[in-house]
C-alpha cells in the first residue's frame, strides 16, 4: 500500500508593506539616536532603541489615551 503524500503550500496573501514602512522608521530612528551617541555605550542603546521604538511609542500612546 502506497500512501499519498500531499505537500501543503502556505503562502502569506495580503499587504506586506507595514514591513517597509517598519523597516524605514527603525532604520530612520537609527540615524537619529546614532548622530546624537556620543559613547560607545550610547551607539548600543541607540540600536537598541531604534529597533524597539514603535513598541515604545504605542505604551506611551495608549498610557496616555489610558485604554
Amino acid at each position: 500500500m502506497k500512501k499519498d503524500s500531499k505537500q501543503e503550500v502556505c503562502v502569506k496573501k495580503g499587504n506586506q508593506s507595514g514591513d517597509a514602512i517598519y523597516g524605514l522608521g527603525v532604520i530612520g530612528a537609527l540615524f537619529y539616536f546614532l548622530q546624537q551617541a556620543g559613547t560607545f555605550g550610547a551607539v548600543i542603546l541607540g540600536i537598541i532603541k531604534s529597533i524597539f521604538w514603535p513598541a515604545i511609542l504605542m505604551y506611551e500612546l495608549l498610557t496616555y489615551l489610558k485604554l
